[in-house]
């Protein structure tokens, strides 16, 4: 109900038996309510998220002859696919996940957003079929006895720090791939594999173009996506976190709506809180700015509730500020527009100049990393013998193995119990899923980006942001995340995509005459709680250890 407060309806006839709570977003009359009958009243759609600049796919469709008996994205989506059938997916840009009933061919068909940005999970034993926004309604239809824990997603859980998709804590339920579709029919049982229908074009010939004229073309992508995405018929308003994205959205906004509202959190710290520089922003453009702070003692009491707002091991801690303020957002809107995906579009992440570092040295074999593991093993976290052994391993390391360990996750070595406890076998590669995504032929910062957006972006940035937000019923939008900007983007060469040489430098460019220099420049930080706020958890064990030990093995 929390995804949905405003209206719940099932619809119990035929093949498939489908449900829909609804958070009314554009278009509040009943008749814009799921699920949504085409005319022949058996070929239905249900439909999580938001179509972008759906108004303008609506007056293709009635100019192709179609009517529409409401205003609202979903009808828009249901005439698309009559039209076009499963070429539907071409002309439509948004955050969704999409189950469509098409009475004609008697088959389900479900389609999640390009970037990731809804969740779409599923279960199938090979004959049985079910799907949902979220785990815990697969567990809530599904017999327990049917539901069997996938070992090997716990092993993950301590390298990723998320269960990496397609994978979910079971073993016969799954979450359908960003920018994938999946076919069942139910008259054989038969669910075809997920299938990808994009992926990011990344031309061997970059664009020709200079710093100035890209930026200026991203200002107008992103003030037409920012746009697009204010549309509704209930409030809405933006976090602002005072960093380079959140603040450049705002930006953008401002110049088209006087009326903003903006949402931040702080710390009891003011070597992480940000909200000075949210205040500032906020200031900048007039908008109605709210913030609260999250205490300490606030942050360890909500850690339990990542298992109820993730329904699996999830060890991103940036979870509980974020979800303190989607309950501010809550009190005021209904609708955020946020500035995640930046980092990953844009290539923002200091992770990316560290790997270069790093790579530049030559690799050893993966049993340093045991031998080095042992070293330290005694010695406390932060002492100097681990210090030395960890950048050691880290030096001596090179592709998806480096960058696992870049990305905070456990080394091989140190997750030899939990493998044995698990089963998991002796060849099991522990990076298959950067591995799946890594393209040595590209410049390496292009390669990492494309690795983030495919791994990092929608397992842990973006689930973080829809769980936590829907979890008081707040509609999160990503306008970064539009199809243009993204692939707009990855057409640059990386001079000028990082344009000075700089981290995300053609978007500090672009946006150098609105937003002051030290707002553009300064270290990133995000909603990022301090360091101190959960230390010593479970004697200095890292926070993935932790919540699998005390949220799921314990139990």
């Amino acid at each position: 109900e929390h995804r949905g407060p405003d209206d719940g309806r099932l619809h119990l006839d035929g093949a498939v038996k489908v449900g829909f709570r609804r958070l009314a977003i554009i278009d509040l009359d009943a008749a814009a309510n799921q699920p949504m009958f085409a005319d022949d009243g058996q070929t239905w759609i249900v439909f999580n998220g938001e179509i972008y600049g759906f108004i303008a796919l609506r007056r293709e469709l009635e100019r192709l002859g179609h009517t529409f008996r409401t205003h609202s994205d979903t009808e828009v989506l249901l005439h698309a696919y009559l039209q076009w059938g499963d070429e539907f997916i071409e002309h439509v840009d948004g955050m969704f996940a999409i189950a469509l009933w098409d009475a004609r061919d008697r088959k389900l068909r479900l389609y999640r957003d390009r970037p990731g940005i809804k969740p779409l999970y599923y279960f199938y034993d090979g004959q049985r079929f079910a799907f949902a926004s979220e785990l815990k309604a697969i567990e809530a239809l599904v017999d327990a006895k049917d539901l069997l824990v996938d070992e090997t997603a716990l092993y993950d859980f301590l390298g990723y720090r998320y269960v990496p998709a397609p994978k979910t804590l079971y073993r016969n339920c799954f979450k359908l791939p960003p920018a994938h579709y999946l076919v069942y029919d139910p008259a054989t049982g038969v669910a075809t594999e997920p299938a990808r229908y994009w992926s990011i074009p990344v031309p061997s010939e970059p664009l020709d173009i200079s710093a100035d004229a890209a930026a200026e073309q991203l200002r107008a992508l992103l003030d037409e996506s920012v746009r697009d995405q204010m549309i509704s018929d209930v409030p809405l308003g933006f976090f602002l976190s005072g960093g380079v994205d959140s603040s450049t959205v705002v930006a953008s906004a401002a110049g088209l709506d006087a009326d903003i509202s903006t949402f931040s959190i702080g710390f009891d710290s003011d070597e992480k809180s940000e909200t000075p520089y949210a205040r500032e922003v906020a200031e900048l453009f007039g908008t109605r700015h709210h913030q609260r702070m999250l205490t300490q003692a606030a942050a360890v009491d909500l850690l339990p509730s990542l298992k109820n707002w993730f329904d699996e091991p999830f060890a991103d801690e940036s979870a509980l500020p974020t979800f303190l303020v989607s309950q501010v957002a809550k009190e005021n809107v209904t609708v955020v527009l946020t500035g995640d995906g930046g980092d990953e579009v844009f290539g923002g992440y200091r992770t990316y100049p560290r790997f270069q570092r790093y790579s530049r040295l030559p690799s050893l074999p993966a049993g340093f990393e045991h031998f080095a593991y042992r070293l330290r093993k005694p010695f406390a976290r932060r002492s100097a013998i681990s210090r030395i052994t960890r950048v050691l391993e880290f030096a001596f390391s090179d592709g998806p193995r480096l960058w696992g360990r870049i990305m905070h996750g456990l080394p091989t070595a140190a997750k030899a119990d939990y493998r044995e406890r698990l089963g998991i076998p002796a060849d099991y590669d522990d990076w298959w899923h950067f591995r799946q995504h890594w393209r040595e032929e590209l410049p390496v910062r292009t390669r990492l980006q494309l690795v983030d957006f495919n791994t990092f972006m929608p397992g842990m940035v973006l689930t973080k942001v829809d769980r936590t937000s829907m979890a008081v019923s707040l509609e999160a939008r990503v306008p970064f995340l539009s199809r243009r900007i993204i692939e707009f983007s990855f057409s640059l060469p990386e001079p000028v995509r990082y344009h000075d040489g700089e981290l995300k430098g053609i978007l500090k460019h672009a946006y150098k005459d609105l937003l002051p220099a030290h707002i553009l420049h300064r270290r990133k930080k995000g909603f990022g709680i301090p360091r101190h706020y959960l230390k010593g958890l479970d004697g200095g064990k890292s926070v993935q250890e932790h919540l699998l030990q005390s949220l799921f093995l314990s139990q």
